[in-house]
This record gives C-alpha cells, sequence and structure tokens, in this order.
C-alpha cells in the first residue's frame, strides 16, 4: 500500500513538472507575442507620424500640436463666442484623407451638429473646438487613435486613417 501511494506521489510529482514547463512555455510565447506587437505598434506610431509631418512640410503648414497627438491650426480668427463643454456646435467643414481624397463634407453631407462633451464624432475634432470660436476656421489633422481608429468607419474611412479637417466654427447654441 505504502508503495502505491509512493508511486501515485511521484507521478503526481513528475505530472506537475511537465505542467510547469508547459506553462512556462506559453508565458514565454505570450512575452514573445507581446513584444513583437509592441514592436509593430511603435513602427506604425512612427510612420504615422512620419506622414503627418511629410504632410505639413508639403502644405507649409505651421501647427500647434497638443498632447494627444492633434494638429491643428487657426489661420481665420472669428470674434464670436468661445466653445464650451455643454453647448451645440455647427460646422461647415471638408474632411479629408490625408492623401488629400475628399471623403466628407458639409456641401454634400450637411453641417456637422453635435454637442461637446458627449462624443458622437472624432475625439479629435472634439479635442479641437475647445480652442475654437464662432467665426474661426482651422486646419486640423488627426492621427487615427484620435478619428476613427482601427476600423475606419465601415463606409469611407478606412481601417488607421489619419484625418484632415478643414473647418470653420459657424454657431454655438
Amino acid at each position: 500500500m505504502l508503495n502505491k501511494i509512493a508511486y501515485l506521489v511521484i507521478i503526481l510529482i513528475i505530472l506537475s513538472a511537465c505542467d510547469s514547463k508547459n506553462n512556462a512555455k506559453r508565458e514565454n510565447q505570450n512575452v514573445s507575442s507581446a513584444k513583437a506587437l509592441e514592436k509593430v505598434n511603435k513602427y506604425l506610431i512612427r510612420t504615422e507620424y512620419e506622414d503627418i509631418e511629410n504632410y505639413m512640410r508639403r502644405h507649409s503648414l505651421k501647427m500647434e500640436e497638443t498632447g494627444s497627438g492633434l494638429r491643428y491650426l487657426i489661420y481665420k480668427k472669428g470674434d464670436g463666442e468661445k466653445a464650451e463643454k455643454g453647448k451645440v456646435v455647427i460646422l461647415d467643414y471638408t474632411l479629408s484623407l490625408i492623401t488629400g481624397d475628399v471623403i466628407y463634407s458639409s456641401d454634400k453631407d450637411g453641417k456637422k451638429v453635435f454637442k461637446i462633451g458627449q462624443g458622437n464624432v472624432e475625439s479629435g475634432l472634439e479635442e479641437a473646438i475647445h480652442f475654437m470660436r464662432v467665426g474661426d476656421k482651422a486646419k486640423l489633422i488627426l492621427p487615427a487613435h484620435l478619428a476613427n481608429g482601427l476600423l475606419g468607419d465601415n463606409n469611407k474611412i478606412p481601417p488607421r486613417s489619419i484625418l484632415v479637417y478643414d473647418t470653420e466654427l459657424i454657431e454655438i447654441k
């Protein structure tokens, strides 16, 4: 009987050691996968940053950059009310990909109307509107993470797209 128990304990120890090796192997694979994904992500961020810098250079744009990566330039100053959280804003706009392809505009799609602070628009546009007053005209460059992200809009905006807004704040309600 004692031999059987000793035999069972030895088998359990061996099985436990095998499982530990498998767990260690899985952990190493997970670490390797995470490092590979991190490397790819850093590459994508770097190339996106370079694309934005090249766009600004080609178009001779001297833009402000926020901590989030939003670039903006208010090229015509208005003298109206300042945009604030909770207010409804009305914008004329042209939205393009960084390639210059126009994808949406107020001429074709109607003015953009949204309440500040409730989302429903790209987070980069939401951020930029806080710098504007009624009558301001601005050019905005939204990196993908401030635009439609990894998925696009399932319509005209492809995944991971950098967006360029040319916008005018028409009215605040």
